[in-house]
């Protein structure tokens, strides 16, 4: 029985998220209410606050779901490219791009965090989590960058904070471009061309070096 009741409650909780994903993408997440979740969820607003504390805690949920599965994907990624880092590195940059666009649940959650959040009110402890979360990714960043360093993939010199700086601006400039105006690009279809030539750019850049740093 205790089992069922577990599993019954990581279905009400699944349901309670998706519904969430699904109302925050499409009205905005200041312009839902738990109430619009639980009516779109089928549940009742005391079965949300079994799970979630405030939409804040609902929200911060998501965000670190979507986080986790991307670990997951990097796991995989390093068993089919064992010993070749800068590979492992495409192959998730690819992902993430070509997901946006073909992914509805990934293009949901980059709607909502590019364009349908306000960090204001009682979204502004989220605003804090969410600055935790870039820059625990610029480090996750540079560990693959040391790496491809020492595999011999990227300069030795590679200043790798401002590197892992590049990356994350030009991969979320294109996502937050591509979902404001989808027809002026073909994201999918043009991801492997423009990671290619962001890792050309860590490879053969003089400005990201530490040579070019001393000699400034």
């Amino acid at each position: 029985m205790a089992r069922k009741t577990k599993e019954q409650a990581l279905v009400t909780k699944k349901q309670i998220i998706d519904a969430a994903i699904a109302r925050f993408s499409e009205f905005g997440v200041s312009a839902t209410s738990l109430a619009d979740i639980a009516s779109a969820a089928g549940v009742t607003r005391g079965a949300i606050y079994w799970h979630f504390k405030n939409k804040t805690d609902l929200l911060n949920e998501i965000l670190a779901q979507s986080e986790s599965g991307l670990e997951n994907l990097e796991q995989e990624y390093r068993l089919k490219y064992p010993a070749d880092p800068l590979s492992v590195l495409r192959a998730m940059l690819i992902y993430v791009l070509k997901a946006t666009a073909c992914d509805p649940h990934r293009r949901s959650l980059s709607e909502i965090i590019f364009h349908k959040c306000e960090f204001v009110g009682e979204m502004k402890t989220l605003q804090l989590m969410q600055q935790n979360l870039y820059l625990e990714c610029y480090e996750k960043i540079e560990d693959v960058l040391h790496e491809c360093v020492a595999a011999g993939q990227l300069p030795s010199g590679l200043i790798t904070r401002q590197a892992a700086i590049i990356i994350r601006a030009y991969m979320t400039g294109l996502m937050e471009n591509w979902l404001f105006m989808p027809e002026s690009f073909n994201l999918a279809q043009e991801a492997p061309q423009l990671v290619s030539t962001l890792i050309e750019t860590l490879q053969h850049s003089s400005v990201l070096s530490q040579s070019a740093l001393e000699f400034s």
